[in-house]
């Protein structure tokens, strides 16, 4: 055990041993643990670690885990996990295209996540990249901070103004939602959206705003549900993606689609990587000069496609979407109370909710497992 990487153990009389495979931000997170009783062994590598790694950390006796969005989760290691007698992993993400959900379940291993702390924290790293394309403040700060700043110009790093054009959103879901009302709001931009279902919340909202504008005798904002992915990118001035990762989503952005938006349009990718094919950006940017992009994930994270290190008209952070103090010590309570109410034998919450679990008298239940139905964990009944 504790292999490939140095390992610190906290309450090492806990009578239940969960191994953590990074060090998490805060210190409530751990309390959690230990006051469910646990030992727990966390790895401060900051490499990440191999599945063969994580196996023998995990060992022959292992109550439960608590993984990270860089490491793949499937048969072997869920298997692992259940002979050392495992009841739980938690991934340390709102998102999980990471873990085999489904092997999971054959072996037994609840599965948490920690939805609802990241909506506004990864809405606004979108932003920040929207801004940071649109006014070219990365090539502008690396200029100055080279000495080549002697004066003011009137052509010198021309950008966007983004100020009552269309925001085009791909996904609207609760990130891509609030995404939309920011821009929508603070920048007074008509929205086009594309998702497989109506989200008729943020049309009223959009609505609502249009008629106090209106109130105002300002020209009031306009909101349309598109048919298509290929309307969304015809019709913006701006593109946001915040659908989720499958099959059909896989380079949603691909050589032919980056044609059919305008020449100086602006893509953002604050979600997963894969959603855009970047050998076809990087192309598509260099023969598109006034084309722009802001990405915070990448199609080989963290490998970068040959070419777009290089290019000045994209914008790349490196996955800070979640990367607040509150959200990231938010995320792993919710991860260290999803392992501690399945080895307490907590119900599963059912809420909508989850910021219940960040106060001082948390629901006695796990905050968010994706697979209780199909583990048998109960429902939450309050």
């Amino acid at each position: 055990m504790l292999n490939g990487g140095k390992w610190e153990v906290y309450n090492p009389q806990g009578d239940r041993r969960v191994v953590v495979t990074k060090e998490l931000p805060g210190k409530r997170w751990l309390e959690i643990l230990k006051q469910a009783g646990c030992r727990v062994d966390i790895c401060t590598s900051t490499d990440i670690l191999s599945v063969e790694e994580i196996t023998s950390a995990i060992g022959d006796s292992c109550s439960g885990a608590i993984g990270q969005l860089t490491e793949v989760w499937g048969d072997e290691l869920f298997s692992a996990l259940e002979n050392a007698g495992g009841k739980v992993y938690s991934n340390y993400a709102v998102g999980y295209n990471n873990v085999d959900v489904g092997a999971a379940t054959r072996h037994g291993i609840c599965v948490g996540n920690t939805p609802g702390v990241l909506t506004e924290t990864t809405a606004e790293m979108a932003v920040a990249l929207t801004f940071s394309a649109a006014r070219r403040v990365v090539e502008a700060d690396r200029f100055t901070r080279e000495g080549k700043f002697n004066g003011w110009l009137p052509n010198l790093f021309l950008g966007e103004l983004l100020y009552r054009k269309t925001v085009g959103v791909i996904g609207a879901g609760r990130i891509g939602t609030a995404y939309a009302r920011m821009m929508v709001e603070g920048h007074r931009m008509d929205l086009v959206y594309y998702d497989p279902y109506r989200n008729s919340a943020l049309e009223d909202y959009v609505a609502a705003y249009a008629d106090f504008l209106k109130s105002r005798g300002e020209q009031p904002v306009a909101c349309r549900r598109a048919e298509s992915v290929e309307d969304v990118l015809q019709t913006a001035d701006l593109v946001s993606l915040h659908p989720v990762l499958d099959e059909t989503t896989h380079h949603l952005i691909n050589a032919g689609r980056l044609k059919l938006m305008k020449k100086n349009a602006i893509m953002i990718n604050a979600s997963r990587g894969p959603l855009i094919d970047e050998e076809a950006l990087v192309y598509h940017c260099r023969n598109n000069p006034d084309f722009r992009a802001g990405l915070d994930v990448f199609e080989d994270e963290p490998a970068l496609k040959p070419g777009l290190n290089g290019l000045d008209n994209v914008v790349i952070v490196p996955h800070l979407g979640s990367a607040t103090i509150w959200t990231r010590q938010s995320m792993a309570i919710l991860a260290a109370g999803n392992v501690a109410g399945i080895l307490m034998e907590y119900p599963a919450w059912k809420g909508e909710n989850s910021l219940s679990f960040l106060e001082n008298n948390p629901p006695k239940a796990a905050p968010s497992i994706v697979n209780s139905e199909e583990t048998g964990i109960p429902e939450y009944p309050g």
